[in-house]
């Protein structure tokens, strides 16, 4: 969902979605990092911030403070008007065609993805929700409906949306890697975000930013007061 959508097996289909939340948790833990791709499917993210997101370190800045659609600004130069238009003129057809067949859930998908990108996070939920309801097991679409919740500032909701993902694909990387974000910055837990970071990178050996979340969990350590080295016992489901 956001250098504009999310979740795939492997890093060679990331939606800009992680690119997004990579680059605001990159400018809150003080990492310098570039974007990272994916191959790819089609979402814009802002960041939200849970209730616990500000305390979670003293040193790094509110979540508020990062500009919305940092990242799709940056790669895509797209304003929000561009967004709305684009809202404006790809939804109707699809409804149209989701009123021939209401069972398509990848129609319905797609309409929540074209929400997403434009920061309409409800109605993008609105629409992950009907598309699940088809195709319960679509792990993308559940992880995407999870980052959608997450920037509603729903941490919790975001969270049990990856944690039913990793139940049917435990290895999933997508999941992985934003749970470990939601637990870090919605719920100041290092301990949860290490654990499922590091599964991410025992499951997943081939995956392409295993180097930027070695930083992340360094700085993850760093910030909360944990040893280098230190293995967390908290699983990561």
């Amino acid at each position: 969902m956001s250098d504009d959508n999310l979740t795939k097996s492997n890093m060679a289909g990331w939606k800009p979605t992680h690119s997004y939340i990579i680059a605001a948790l990159c400018l809150l833990l003080g990492i310098a990092a570039g974007y990272l791709g994916r191959g790819l499917s089609s979402k814009t993210v802002t960041v939200v911030p849970g209730s616990a997101q500000a305390s979670a370190s003293a040193s790094a800045p509110s979540p508020n403070q990062i500009p919305p659609a940092m990242a799709a600004a940056a790669s895509t130069k797209m304003t929000p008007q561009d967004l709305q238009q684009a809202v404006a003129e790809q939804v109707p057809p699809l409804l149209d065609q989701v009123k021939r067949d209401p069972k398509n859930a990848k129609l319905l998908s797609d309409i929540g993805n074209i929400y997403f990108d434009a920061h309409q996070y409800r109605d993008a939920t609105r629409y992950y929700g009907r598309s699940l309801q088809i195709q319960p097991l679509n792990g993308e679409v559940r992880t995407d409906l999870g980052i959608a919740h997450w920037y509603l500032g729903n941490a919790d909701r975001a969270i049990a949306e990856f944690h039913t993902v990793l139940k049917t694909e435990p290895n999933q990387p997508n999941a992985l890697f934003d749970l470990g974000i939601v637990e870090w910055r919605g719920k100041v837990d290092a301990k949860a975000a290490l654990a499922a970071w590091q599964k991410l990178l025992d499951t997943n050996p081939t995956f392409e930013g295993k180097d930027m979340v070695v930083r992340m969990m360094a700085e993850t350590k760093q910030h909360s007061g944990i040893q280098p080295g230190t293995k967390t016992d908290k699983p990561a489901m």
